[in-house]
């Protein structure tokens, strides 16, 4: 039987974990929009939690594709990961260094769980907790030694804009969208170019910075119920999560999750697909949508 792993850790717990040194890999996932000039890779390398390894979103993807990071094949993600010294037993831990608390560790997350690895948890609050609660960061990176992971994906949690499509008419499933709400209206520039802002037919704005208090920890059980009923969003029901390309959208599926959600769905393409594929009518914008 599969490794089992609740959700959100707390910085306390996680600090307990490496002293008694269990069998665990910590991952900093952090990412960030080209926007922010922010370079994780080297912020990773002048502070991390010790004993940490980087997951790289945009290494550990399908490189084949013309999309931002979309998921890789079975044996890419079984070799990426393998690289990281992790294997079918290993309790992975992932945070980010956002100022939000969590921004992309939550895709990662995802992608373990996708892949067949339910031994993950999300460092609740992130790096930026870890630090205000005193805790100790390093510029010293050890390489991990290199294990052997077995991947197996999970299909019917990835949709794509075909499934999207077919949604319009079947409406199999709810479409929750976690971009920013001027984003989703059509008001707020998209952050990539030649992408103008709007959201898909019949589908719901939920930010995912709606889903973390101004500490950067996701909201308690009760609080993101809250969220998803005010949202007219039914957790008795299939729910598929979008954003720009998949990244924020999974702050939706862990919420989703924390509330006894099976499993959420996750269109990969996210707007940046869509924008470029979906015909005018398909694209819904209080500005200025798309022209042919």
């Amino acid at each position: 039987m599969a490794l089992q792993a609740r959700a959100l850790v707390s910085s306390g717990w996680l600090a307990e974990a490496v002293k008694a040194q269990r069998k665990m890999r910590i991952l900093d996932t952090s990412w960030y929009l080209p926007k922010l000039r922010r370079n994780a890779k080297s912020e990773f390398k002048k502070r991390q939690i010790p004993g940490a390894a980087f997951f790289d979103i945009d290494q550990c993807c399908d490189k084949t594709s013309p999309l931002d990071h979309m998921l890789p094949s079975e044996d890419v993600f079984a070799d990426y990961v393998g690289n990281l010294g992790i294997e079918k037993d290993t309790h992975v831990v992932v945070y980010d260094a956002s100022d939000f608390g969590a921004f992309s560790a939550p895709r990662v997350w995802w992608m373990f769980r996708v892949f067949g690895h339910s031994a993950v948890s999300l460092l609740n609050g992130g790096l930026r907790t870890w630090e205000r609660e005193g805790l100790p960061v390093s510029d010293r990176h050890v390489r991990p030694k290199p294990a052997e992971f077995k991947a197996s994906l999970n299909r019917s949690w990835v949709k794509t804009y075909e499934d999207i499509l077919d949604n319009l008419e079947t409406n199999k499933f709810q479409v929750v969208d976690a971009r920013p709400t001027g984003r989703f209206r059509g008001l707020d520039p998209e952050p990539r170019d030649n992408t103008e802002p709007g959201h898909i037919p019949s589908s719901v704005s939920m930010p995912f910075n709606s889903f973390l208090s101004p500490s950067g920890h996701f909201l308690p059980q009760e609080g993101l119920r809250a969220l998803f009923s005010r949202a007219g969003v039914d957790l008795g029901r299939p729910i598929c999560v979008s954003c720009g390309s998949a990244v924020t959208a999974c702050h939706v599926a862990l919420a989703a999750h924390e509330c006894g959600h099976p499993g959420v769905y996750v269109y990969d393409g996210g707007w940046s697909e869509w924008y470029t594929r979906a015909v005018p009518e398909h694209v819904i914008s209080e500005g200025r949508g798309k022209h042919l």
